[in-house]
């Protein structure tokens, strides 16, 4: 039986990627670092910003991996007022609601950033559970996130559907033993049945997502 869906944010609620990237370039341009579409989609996308900074300022001390981080974050949330969400987000979630489906929210985005995503989707009211990095001991692609909104949500994961863009998201969500759909807005579907993405789709308006919902919702 269906009782939840639980998304992840970036690139899957909205193609956010594009914002990010830049805010990357612009935070990170000063200290020579080149941030291609290439390392973007390989060191970035659905990693902490503990991890990212670390690895892309390897000589820096870690309290200034967090000013880096909070920069970043700053010119992301100037650059992000203008995103829309993905297609067909809102009529899935009204199906969802018409049904009595649960909605849940697992990033590994700052609760600061994903308090103005949501308001600037306007979705802050959507999601019973929302789980952020602040929350959490471990981020993605650890399952804690997940397995903390499934307990939350006082489910089982088999009851679940989640959305994730991200390889480091899918192996978060899968090994929480969650049926899970990858999200095209960066990588491929190929990348992401790779690391365990049960289904790929494009938008929310795919045949592939609809068939498995009302299978789901009819067991």
């Amino acid at each position: 039986m269906l009782k939840a869906l639980i998304f992840d944010m970036d690139g899957t609620l909205v193609h956010s990627d594009p914002a990010h990237l830049e805010a990357f370039a612009h935070t990170l341009g000063p200290q020579g670092i080149v941030i291609s579409e290439d390392l973007y989609r390989t060191s970035i996308i659905g990693h902490t910003n503990e991890s990212i900074f670390a690895a892309l300022l390897p000589h820096l001390p870690v309290e200034e991996h967090e000013v880096y981080a909070e920069r970043k974050e700053a010119a992301f949330r100037r650059l992000a007022l203008e995103l829309k969400p993905l297609e067909g987000l809102l009529e899935l979630f009204d199906w969802a609601d018409a049904r009595g489906i649960r909605l849940a929210l697992v990033t590994n985005a700052p609760l600061l950033n994903a308090t103005h995503i949501l308001d600037i989707l306007g979705i802050t009211d959507r999601f019973e559970v929302k789980i952020t990095i602040d929350q959490v001991e471990r981020g993605k692609p650890d399952p804690l996130p997940y397995l903390t909104a499934i307990e939350r949500l006082g489910i089982r994961a088999e009851e679940a559907i989640a959305f994730e863009d991200s390889p480091s998201g899918m192996k978060a969500a899968k090994a929480a033993g969650l049926f899970s759909f990858g999200v095209l807005t960066g990588l491929s579907a190929a990348e992401l049945t790779k690391v365990g993405a049960d289904r790929t789709i494009e938008t929310f308006r795919d045949h592939a997502l609809w068939e498995v919902l009302e299978r789901r919702l009819a067991a």
